[in-house]
């Protein structure tokens, strides 16, 4: 099996190849299935949907980016 290394939040790390966004974060960001948690997520920069991320595939040194989304008016 091989593997790509991403970031996530700054940190380093190894996962498989062709792992999706979802899968990422299941291993690596607790709570991160919690429907209620408020997650937001970028890759690269980019903002990925709480709905685009099963769709997303990571590539050999993605940084991911995860944060509380601000809401307001």
């Amino acid at each position: 099996m091989s593997t790509i290394n991403i970031t996530l939040n700054g940190q380093p790390h190894t996962v498989s190849a062709g792992v999706s966004l979802a899968d990422a974060l299941r291993a690596l960001v607790p709570d991160v299935d919690n429907a209620d948690a408020p997650i937001a997520t970028a890759v690269n920069g980019k903002h990925v949907a709480r709905q685009a991320r099963a769709d997303h595939a990571l590539n050999d040194q993605d940084a991911i980016t995860t944060f509380e989304p601000i809401t307001g008016g």
